[in-house]
């Protein structure tokens, strides 16, 4: 797969580091191969995508994200990071769980154009300084609230983070109803959610390590309510049990490097 699918990360620079996590870009050519389907676990960011004919801006996905790789292609994403997203709409980030929004409004420039743009550069470079002048063209000014809601997130992402909605509260010194209106407006989905699915990643990266599992152990150390709701909700996100994808996992011979928390 490495051979027909390429994926790189850039830096933003210095005057998009508070909004924008890293920029994204993946190019493929399956030459006459089938189809293949991605899957992908998100995190809780919002991205700006550009992507020939389906360019958007995307809410946080709440389930996994799954899309055919097929033919040749090249796609730039801009992550932002959790919370940032918000200076630059006049909504809540809510809104766009699971759904997507036309950037012509945001970016001040139509959708077509935008994509030739980014799309149309020689290379990584050019298709990352293209991207990135539209985004400063359109830098909005400091929130202290996208802020404060991306501390909650990743004292949430943290190993061996919060397993409750009340623990993160109680870490972050914030009113539950405070945080719930927080996540709200700036992360888009609740602080429950973003909890299970960081808790969610953390298994998956246990289960990947070889060695002996005690799932119910490993249940309760996450935060679920017993092995049954977490495997319900394993299999859910994952499509496949924790067992299941414990054993897949066993025949590597490499210990698994715990993914990017953010």
């Amino acid at each position: 797969m490495a051979r027909r699918i390429r994926l790189a990360t850039y830096p933003p620079a210095a005057p998009l580091a508070n909004f924008v996590d890293y920029y994204w870009i993946v190019e493929w050519n399956m030459g006459e191969r089938a189809p293949e389907i991605q899957r992908v676990l998100p995190y809780p960011n919002a991205h700006l995508v550009f992507d020939r004919g389906q360019s958007a801006i995307h809410g946080v996905v709440r389930g996994a994200f799954e899309r055919s790789v097929a033919g040749a292609g090249r796609v730039l994403g801009v992550r932002f990071r959790p919370g940032a997203l918000r200076p630059f709409i006049s909504h809540p980030v809510s809104r766009l769980a699971d759904r997507t929004m036309s950037f012509d409004d945001v970016l001040r420039v139509p959708t077509m154009e935008a994509e030739q743009r980014v799309l149309g550069g020689a290379g990584d470079a050019d298709m990352v300084g293209a991207a990135e002048a539209m985004l400063l063209a359109v830098l909005p000014a400091p929130d202290a609230r996208a802020l404060i809601a991306e501390q909650a997130v990743a004292a949430a992402a943290a190993v061996d983070g919060p397993a409750s909605v009340a623990a993160l509260c109680a870490q972050m010194g914030i009113e539950e109803r405070a945080l719930q209106r927080l996540f709200s407006n700036y992360v888009g989905v609740s602080p429950k959610w973003v909890i299970q699915r960081y808790r969610l990643q953390e298994a998956s990266w246990r289960l990947a390590r070889p060695g002996p599992v005690d799932l119910a152990g490993l249940a309760s150390q996450l935060g679920f309510f017993d092995q049954a709701h977490f495997t319900r909700d394993f299999t859910k996100l994952v499509g496949t049990s924790p067992l299941e994808y414990w054993k897949s996992q066993q025949n590597g011979t490499q210990t698994p490097t715990r993914p990017d928390a953010r």
